[in-house]
């Protein structure tokens, strides 16, 4: 597929080769969904804390007699159906965080970058370069390219500060370099804009990625072969040993 480039002023500069299979050959949609809830639970603090009925002040007296009132039985006002009472079930501090293996991650990032370029979700600018910190310039961009009024997710190859500074108070708008992409990152924005220099980085990634899977799975395949040799060297060796006996 072809993408169009854009420049600053939001016109169009150019044409931008990609096939999304290329970074991801199909879309698991389990795996996508397992990595964004990972993140998702990932950024919950867990902080909270609530007091039983143990906990909560207040007399342990029967309320009222058992019999007698027209009342239903009643026990401890610091019951958890009564106001000011305890939470039945009280909360606790707890860790929410998990962990994927590494690898699905990886791969799951590929695939959310491949499903919303199959989706024609990204656009691509020539260049994102600041002199100095200018969120009036950085908001005039977005408007230009049609962004006005969306959450966007600004992708460059390498950290900028000044492109930071630039977005960081611009509402729904955040900025996060290739390295740091994952799959929430990706999937949570309405629209992605990228400098062709981050695709052109993250593309690499994805080539080194998959050339140093190659070689450890060559690696691992020529131990095997080198064990099944040197035991079929060792069962003649033996069998020649008791021929001779």
């Amino acid at each position: 597929m072809n993408l169009t480039v854009y420049n600053a002023a939001g016109k169009q500069v150019g044409k931008y080769e990609i096939d999304p299979s290329e970074l991801s050959p199909k879309i698991n949609k389990q795996l996508l969904h397992d990595a964004v809830v990972m993140y998702q639970a990932n950024l919950r603090q867990g902080t909270f804390r609530t007091k039983s009925r143990g906990e909560v002040s207040g007399t342990t007296k029967k309320m009222y007699r058992q019999k007698g009132t027209g009342n239903a039985r009643a026990g401890s006002k610091r019951s958890g159906v009564r106001r000011g009472g305890g939470h039945i079930f009280a909360k606790r501090p707890r860790d929410f965080s998990w962990r994927m293996p590494r690898k699905a991650l990886q791969s799951a990032t590929r695939m959310a970058l491949a499903a919303r370029l199959a989706d024609e979700e990204v656009t691509l600018v020539e260049s994102l370069d600041f002199d100095s910190p200018k969120t009036k310039s950085m908001v005039a961009t977005l408007n230009s390219l049609g962004m006005a009024g969306k959450t966007v997710l600004v992708s460059s190859d390498a950290h900028d500060g000044n492109l930071w500074k630039s977005a960081r108070n611009i509402q729904g708008v955040t900025v996060s370099p290739v390295a740091e992409l994952n799959a929430l990152s990706i999937l949570q924005p309405r629209a992605i804009v990228m400098t062709t220099a981050a695709i052109d980085a993250f593309r690499e990634e994805t080539k080194r990625l998959r050339e140093s899977s190659r070689t450890r799975s060559a690696r691992k395949q020529g131990g095997r072969k080198s064990a099944k040799a040197s035991a079929r060297s060792r069962a003649a060796s033996q069998g020649k040993q008791e021929g001779e006996a």
